[in-house]
């Protein structure tokens, strides 16, 4: 099929599915969350920040939204920024993201603290090219034009893509375009690569004529977190409630990663994506993850990605990452490097 019939097709999914690792830095027209609910009952509400397809939908496809002790209230989010920006200003509680987002919002000294973290496979963070590029190593990049999501954990794996092959951000023309826009540039030729996540790298390598150049596997640290509000976590009662939601989490995901068909489909559903499309990112990166503690290995992984963004001028400083973590929750759980699940070649 012709990149200019494929597009429009993936456009209204993408449009709905910017993940935890970037994103629009507005939601819900003004910064906020919009409303989808609220589960559970007691006199304990967590507010809870969520984006398309998330913690919601994986919680109660697992079953484990059911007997809540406490009331979860769900907003959900265009991305990780505003998410986090709402932790900040105190309106959510808790909310997942991605390995960057974090260290955005604490260079902007936002009040976050880093509770919890997975690690998962890297395949689905990819730069893409054209079937018929003559790119074949990254190295064959400068002087090229790529798309990416600025801020973004593709950003992030860009840049180091780059510095792997002996290349500054300099040597290349970035496009900062988010996921939509991005595809619609790559799909008609504007652009000679796109640095991209799952499960965008999914849709486009089923439904376009795109091919991996290579993946942030062994390159980037594969990791995501949940950020609370420290108010939150200084009340003993949400406090007990956050322990309880991030334990959900964690049944949650194994339940992933054993019943990957049934999630996929769930997926499916709340998206919009193609269940083969969900399926496909489901085994090249979620369905991979496995929680792991918030460990000075994690927060020193972290620090690196401060650093390369602070050295490039991104953020606005250097900072302290291990000041915004909180490792109450750590207890017996596997240390961050623990290597994340696999099924084998992903479809």
């Amino acid at each position: 099929m012709r990149p200019r019939h494929t597009a429009p097709a993936l456009l209204l999914p993408l449009a709905l599915l910017l993940a935890a690792c970037g994103g629009s830095p507005r939601a819900g027209g003004s910064g906020g969350g919009t409303g989808s609910g609220t589960d559970g009952k007691g006199s304990v509400t967590l507010n809870v920040g969520d984006q398309k397809g998330g913690s919601e939908a994986v919680l109660r496809a697992a079953g484990e939204l059911d007997d809540l002790p406490y009331r979860i209230k769900w907003s959900t989010f265009t991305s990780g920024p505003p998410l986090l920006e709402a932790v900040n200003a105190g309106a959510v509680d808790i909310g997942g993201v991605g390995n960057t987002p974090p260290v955005f919002a604490a260079a902007a000294k936002s009040k976050i603290k880093v509770i919890a973290g997975t690690h998962s496979r890297a395949e689905g963070d990819a730069l893409l090219v054209k079937k018929g590029s003559p790119l074949k190593k990254p190295a064959q990049l400068k002087g090229k034009s790529i798309a990416v999501a600025q801020g973004s954990s593709a950003h992030y794996q860009l840049i180091s893509q780059l510095k792997k092959a002996g290349l500054s951000p300099k040597d290349v023309t970035l496009n900062y375009l988010q996921p939509a826009d991005a595809l619609a540039a790559f799909s008609r030729g504007k652009v000679d690569a796109w640095a991209v996540w799952d499960p965008y790298t999914s849709q486009a390598l089923a439904q376009t004529d795109a091919r991996v150049l290579t993946t942030g596997q062994g390159v980037v640290n594969g990791l995501s977190f949940q950020v609370a509000a420290p108010a939150a976590l200084d009340d003993k009662a949400k406090s007990k409630a956050l322990k309880d939601y991030n334990d959900r989490l964690r049944r949650a995901q194994n339940w992933v990663f054993k019943h990957p068909d049934a999630w996929a489909k769930a997926w499916s559903k709340e998206t919009g994506l193609p269940q083969k499309v969900a399926l496909a990112a489901v085994k090249r990166t979620r369905g991979t993850a496995v929680p792991v503690a918030v460990d000075k290995a994690a927060i020193a992984s972290e620090q690196k990605i401060v650093d390369t963004f602070a050295s490039l001028k991104l953020i606005p400083r250097s900072f302290d990452f291990g000041s915004f973590v909180d490792p109450r929750f750590n207890g017996d759980l596997p240390p961050s490097s623990t290597a994340p699940r696999t099924y084998g070649k992903a479809g």
